[in-house]
């Protein structure tokens, strides 16, 4: 497919930018480069087609050529692009509904399923985006612990979320995200009713998972599960991104040291023949997204373009 935009792709990008990013006209006019009339009759064509709605209904070309792309170099199963949003806008509002229309995807399947979830902020703004429905033939499972340091439930968990929407039976991982010393965690996974949710989630048909940085900015130093110094003692040994609450490097290589040792729920292995989709995007994250593609620890994809453009050039 070429990637010249259409006029439907044209107008479907100012209104998203309109009515996603909350531009004014004279916004989405620089933005693409166009004059102030275009982007206001672009605006409202994309009202008039339908092409607007709450989510975007047209696929823009550039889009889908992304997505070949990355379905090539990475040999994903399945991938969305989302359009950007422009500089310095949320990418989780960009991808949001995009993966959220891959999630009901899979609820609205007859068959059951066990779907298995993690947490962050993608997640998160995923669930907000989703419609409501009845799917209680599936079952949801967390992979990661909904414990934070200080006992209080974790924000980011999403199972609770998810479950209200959908009307589904959910099974939260109840235990720490991170235990003080290994030995506790163990404990942990010794009670009974942990082994069971533990091993309803290794058998999940389905992985939904947030992709979280190992810079400076980890989620996990900034949600409080890691010190710096942790962080720190990680990132000397190559971290890179984690998925799960579970720390890789730049390979995808799971490490054997810090957080690794103490973290509670499942861990996503690398290679699993089932859908194990990352729900991630910003430049901060292209190494950790980068790294789990290469070792499949996801083997499907939501991000948005210049997300998309960043892997495959780093690629």
């Amino acid at each position: 497919m070429s990637s010249e935009p259409s006029l439907q792709d044209e107008a479907a990008r100012a209104g998203w930018l309109y009515y996603v990013a909350g531009m004014t006209q004279d916004q989405i006019a620089f933005e693409l480069g166009i004059s102030r009339q275009r982007a206001q009759r672009l605006v409202s064509r994309a009202m008039a087609e339908g092409l607007i709605h709450v989510r975007l209904n047209h696929r823009i070309g550039a889009c889908l050529d992304l997505e070949a792309a990355l379905r090539d170099r990475f040999g994903l199963d399945r991938v969305r692009v989302a359009p950007g949003l422009g500089n310095g806008a949320d990418p989780v509002r960009a991808l949001a509904p995009a993966a959220a229309a891959e999630l009901e995807r899979f609820l609205r399947m007859p068959q059951p399923l066990v779907i298995a979830l993690g947490t962050g902020r993608a997640m998160r703004g995923m669930v907000d985006a989703m419609v409501e429905m009845e799917a209680p033939q599936h079952r949801l499972v967390s992979l990661i612990g909904n414990i934070a340091p200080d006992g209080s439930a974790s924000f980011f968990d999403v199972v609770m979320r998810i479950a209200d929407k959908v009307r589904a039976p959910h099974y939260p991982m109840p235990v720490p995200v991170i235990s003080p010393t290994p030995e506790e965690n163990a404990a942990f996974h010794q009670l009974g009713p942990v082994r069971k949710v533990v091993e309803l989630a290794q058998k999940a048909d389905v992985i939904f998972v947030g992709v979280g940085q190992m810079s400076n900015d980890a989620p996990l130093l900034a949600d409080g599960f890691v010190s710096r110094d942790e962080l720190y003692e990680m990132q000397a040994a190559g971290a890179a991104g984690e998925v799960a609450g579970w720390v890789f490097d730049s390979e995808g290589r799971y490490l054997d040291l810090g957080t690794n040792r103490r973290t509670g729920g499942v861990r996503v292995a690398p290679g699993l023949s089932r859908p194990s989709i990352g729900i991630a995007a910003g430049a901060s994250k292209v190494p950790a997204i980068h790294g789990a593609l290469k070792s499949r620890i996801i083997n499907g994809l939501v991000t948005d373009e210049p997300t998309a453009r960043a892997l495959l050039a780093r690629a």
